[in-house]
């Protein structure tokens, strides 16, 4: 008897598949070893193959359907030794999935002797399986993780969008002087999506023999060898093997073709930040992985122009051999016009959730050849870092591939001497995250000046807590910090203090940071007294011996408490639920005049833990003090007026953006200036990416996928006006979200599909005004989060093909999460109220 349970593991209204087959098995002895008897050969073979199916319609009915045994029928050979499967025979004619069940069937008469742990090969794969023998029966529990079977599928390899599956498998067997009497299998697979538990499902089955009767068989065959045994039978039988192979219904490259014929001509223009942008995305990434490549290709060069960027993220999306070849001769980096499509194409291959050596060589390939642009050389060697970074945590940074690529970041690094190329490799590096680069990092924080340093620094501020808090690492910062040899700018110093508390720091650590206040500007100690203070509450990065150092009456007293200056740091939470959380933090550093130095607005997820940075953004202002010509001394005041952005979308930072840079610049850009936000990122990209397959005891697979699109539009617009000597800045995040799932059960004679899907889409401001004409400067920060709509949609659908017998049952539901804004202080409050206030008079 073999029974499968199917279910949503989170939607206990929708029915679950339940399925339940029996048939009787017939075995006898072919054949035994002389010299040897526990060497045996044994004819198996299943008969009145029977399925019981519980009507969906009616919970308490079942419907019997006797299947044809067909290829079912047709026995398989398996030869064993004292309970180990040593090989297994079969018939060319049979049909894979039937084969499959027989495997299943067969692996249930594997067993051990001696108690202890065990490396055995079953329908499973090789696996690691404890065994407990007791009299008259033995236990055994597979341990699935350790189970080396055919390769199938990709996954991301992302603690926060990836996959949790927790599988199990126990097996019992009794026996009576050595006669197996019965034996049961029980196996579960609980797999759901770590950012929400919503999207998940239980795979179980299990299997039940039983020894109904015991009759004199046929006389066995008298020879030395399993092999002339074989020779000897009129069925031509071959050696198989035991393990399972993936199986997937066939879905052929037919998707794209009828694509082709109608869509393109209809599609003209999308809206990425819509969630039907984003279901057609996911949709075309499905598409293009069943495409030929001449289908993809047609497809990037008959689309409208406003539709090849959303081509290409799907076209990288899906990494297929046919469209990553399609890719490869519709982009020419050596033509002018197609610059924008090569900046889509890098930044498509940075986002790639699991990127593959060819998607890398692909990128290396193209950035090798004549490239038309100097800013796509240096987006791609940002990109390069990228996707180096991926696929070393994907334990893939031993490939020859990704050496390569690694070598010509640190061999580019050291070769150029131009700091714009220098600074672009620091981001590349910050990017890769190579623990054997921190050593080259530290030297550039460390001997270089100015900006240089800081992309240095910027680069260790990216690497993990535990790979920071090493001797050489903290031994370095607190040179800057301190400025043992040499005077370091307030940047750096800052910098280097921050990324020392983050660390494992001892309390003299602290200790000093604090004192070191005193020799610090005003505005840099402000900034980094309020992120320790924000630390001891929010974030309780200080164990319990330091908050009693920070009570100190010496070290931590009125005056260093009152510090004058406007610089800040506020966090807080943005949403919350069971599987995930995330916050916002605002981050403002001014100048000794008054004058915005840096803003940084950030989204970091938490989850399991681990955390992501969703988004930041970081706005840098030098010399505004020289624009407006007022200000006192400061370390900016001799330099040309620049504002500029950076970028970081999911750890990835991409290439920094100048709005201006001297006032000639300034004025220029005013008067040719349409009004229009600057676009920083628009497109779609995958965020969770997961292919697997779940080979089970009894023979039975499931497949489970997950896919994740998002499509995403960031803009910024800064409106920076000389006349009336204040500045307006607005950066605007749009974002759609699309989460699919499905596992599929599929046999010769049965299909169960389990799908859903959770879809939102949401906008999020960032709004600041600066009125310069004041001393010191006036300046507003709002945060807002519009109105989300959320949909939930949940499907359970079986069929039994032969029977031209099909259920579908669905559910789903609709919310709206109200739109909200977020709070930073209350002299913030009082300010934005005072400057709105002027602004509608």
């Amino acid at each position: 008897m073999l029974e499968l349970k199917v279910k949503h593991i989170s939607q206990p209204s929708m029915p679950e598949t339940n399925l339940k087959i029996d048939a009787n098995v017939q075995t006898y002895l072919l054949w035994r070893k002389k010299s040897q008897p526990e060497e045996q050969l044994v004819h198996v073979q299943i008969q009145d193959f029977t399925i019981h199916k519980t009507s969906n319609k009616e919970e308490n009915s079942v419907i019997k359907h006797l299947i044809d045994t067909g290829n079912l029928g047709r026995p398989v050979l398996f030869h064993w030794i004292s309970g180990k499967l040593l090989g297994l025979y079969g018939t060319r004619e049979d049909n894979s999935r039937v084969l499959d069940l027989k495997r299943g069937l067969v692996s249930l008469f594997q067993f051990q002797n001696l108690s202890g742990i065990h490396t055995e090969e079953d329908v499973s794969g090789t696996c690691s399986v404890t065994y407990q023998i007791f009299e008259g029966s033995i236990k055994k529990t597979k341990d699935l993780s350790s189970c080396t079977t055919t390769r199938y599928g990709f996954q991301t390899d992302n603690s926060v969008f990836g996959v949790s599956l927790n599988s199990t498998s126990k097996s019992e067997l009794s026996h009576i002087g050595g006669t197996i009497q019965t034996a049961v299998s029980e196996e579960s697979h609980i797999v759901h999506l770590r950012l929400t538990s919503l999207l998940g499902s239980e795979v179980a089955s299990r299997q039940h023999l039983e020894l109904r009767s015991s009759n004199p068989g046929p006389t066995e065959i008298p020879e030395d060898s399993v092999q002339k045994i074989l020779e000897l039978l009129p069925e031509k039988y071959q050696k198989i093997e035991i393990a399972c192979h993936p199986q997937r219904r066939n879905e052929g490259s037919h998707l794209l073709t009828n694509y082709l014929k109608t869509s393109p001509k209809k599609l003209t223009k999308l809206d990425i930040s819509k969630v039907s942008t984003t279901r057609h995305f996911n949709a075309m990434v499905h598409m293009f992985r069943h495409a030929k490549k001449r289908d993809v290709l047609q497809l990037l060069q008959k689309a409208s122009g406003e539709l090849v960027p959303f081509y290409i993220d799907a076209a990288v999306g899906a990494q297929s051999s046919a469209s990553l070849a399609a890719l490869s001769e519709f982009l020419d980096f050596s033509k002018k016009k197609q610059v924008s499509l090569h900046e889509k194409f890098l930044y498509s291959a940075a986002f790639a959730p699991h990127p593959s050596k060819e998607l890398l060589n692909l990128v290396l390939e193209k950035l090798k050849g004549k490239v038309s642009d100097p800013i796509i050389m240096e987006t791609g060697i940002v990109i390069i870092g990228a996707i180096v970074g991926k696929m070393c945590k994907m334990k893939l940074c031993e490939l020859k591939d990704v050496e390569i690529a690694k070598a010509t970041l640190v061999e580019g690094l050291y070769e150029t001497e131009e700091e714009s190329e220098i600074k672009m490799y620091l981001v590349a590096l910050k990017n890769a995250q190579l623990p054997e680069t921190i050593p080259l990092l530290l030297q550039y924080a460390e001997e270089n000046g100015g900006s240089v340093s800081r992309k240095a620094l910027a680069a260790l501020q990216s690497f993990p807590t535990e790979i920071l808090s090493t001797k050489e690492v903290k031994s370095t910062l607190r040179k800057i910090f301190h400025q043992t040899y040499q005077e370091f700018d307030k940047a750096r110093r800052l910098m280097a203090a921050e990324i020392l508390l983050v660390t494992d720091h001892s309390q003299m650590d602290l200790i000093n940071i604090i004192l070191g206040l005193e020799d610090m500007n005003t505005e840099a100690s402000k900034l980094l007294l309020s992120k320790i203070q924000s630390g001891q509450q929010i974030k309780n990065w200080l164990c319990k011996t330091e908050n009693t150092l920070l009570r100190d009456k010496y070290l931590f007293n009125y005056s260093k408490l009152s510090q004058s200056g406007r610089s800040t740091f506020v966090s807080g939470p943005l949403t919350a639920t069971k599987d995930v959380s995330s916050t916002y933090g605002i981050d403002l550093l001014f100048t000794e005049s008054g004058f915005l130095r840096q803003s940084i607005s950030d989204i970091t997820l938490f989850g399991h833990n681990n955390h992501l940075k969703a988004m930041q953004v970081s706005i840098e202002a030098e010399g505004l003090a020289s624009l407006f010509g007022d200000g006192t001394e400061d370390d900016d005041e001799d330099k040309d007026a620049t504002v500029g952005m950076l970028a970081v979308l999911f750890d990835v930072q991409l290439r920094p953006v100048v709005f201006f840079q001297g006032y000639m610049d300034l004025v220029s850009k005013v008067f040719s200036s349409s009004g229009e936000p600057m676009s920083v990122v628009k497109g779609n990209v995958l965020l969770i990416d997961y292919l697997q397959r779940l080979p089970m005891q009894s023979g039975l697979q499931a497949i489970v996928e997950y896919r994740g699109g998002l499509g995403l539009e960031v803009s910024a617009n800064i409106d920076v006006s000389i006349w009336e000597q204040e500045s307006k800045t607005n950066i605007n995040t749009k974002a759609s979200l699309v989460f699919e799932f499905t596992t599929e059960v599929d046999t010769s004679f049965f299909q169960a599909d389990i799908k859903a899907r959770v879809d939102s889409e949401t906008a999020v401001d960032f709004d600041s005004i600066m009125k310069f004409s004041a001393f010191p400067m006036l300046m507003c920060l709002e945060l807002r989060q519009n109105n989300m709509p959320y949909r939930e949609t949940y499907v359970v659908s079986e069929s039994l093909p032969e029977k031209n017998i099909t259920y579908t049952k669905r559910k789903g539901r609709k919310a709206t999460l109200w739109g909200k804004d977020f709070p930073f202080h209350k002299s913030n409050s009082e300010m934005c109220r005072s400057l709105l206030t002027a602004d509608e008079q």
